[in-house]
């Protein structure tokens, strides 16, 4: 517990320098592989923001781990991330590794089992329908649960307004 509070200078400017370097690194590595490094579009991009995460944090604060290591690290994971995301143009690798959006309500019609497959309740699906100012069921469109865990509400107060099909192409509606 007595180490809890204390250090050294050199540790201290070990930290700071690793740290500084490896800010540098990932200002680098995402300039050169792009935004969707940290871009929530499925599960295996939030597996990347979080594996970016824990590489930064054991680069910096493990002794074990030396900055040329770390650096390595992050730009493997980077690496992986822009090889997967070339790979999804392929369907099989891209339904191996993205979930699918699944409907929860088609119109106003609640899908039951739909909400059980991805395990949102009522009250989730309400709270969802009122932070998108739906005051009717009968303004619901759709409403779907993306491959990122968001719900997203589809909703016009004009009746006659219809939902263009293409927006729902690849939500599965089982």
């Amino acid at each position: 517990m007595e180490k809890w509070f204390t250090t050294d200078l050199e540790s201290l400017l070990a930290i700071s320098i690793t740290t500084l370097v490896t800010y540098i690194a990932v200002i680098l590595f995402t300039r050169i592989f792009g935004k969707r490094s940290f871009s929530k579009m499925s599960s295996f991009d939030f597996a990347m923001t979080v594996a970016v995460g824990s590489l930064i944090a054991t680069t910096i604060l493990s002794e074990s781990v030396s900055l040329l290591e770390g650096i390595t690290g992050l730009f493997v994971v980077y690496l992986y991330q822009l090889s997967a995301a070339l790979l999804r143009k392929w369907k099989p690798f891209q339904r191996a590794i993205d979930n699918e959006p699944l409907l929860l309500m088609d119109g106003p019609t609640i899908l039951e089992d739909n909400l059980l497959k991805a395990r949102v309740t009522k009250g989730d699906l309400r709270s969802k329908l009122r932070e998108a100012n739906v005051l009717d069921l009968s303004q619901v469109r759709a409403v779907v649960f993306e491959t990122t865990g968001d719900v997203v509400v589809l909703h016009s107060s004009d009746q006659s307004q219809h939902l263009e099909p293409w927006l729902l192409k690849d939500v599965n509606r089982s």
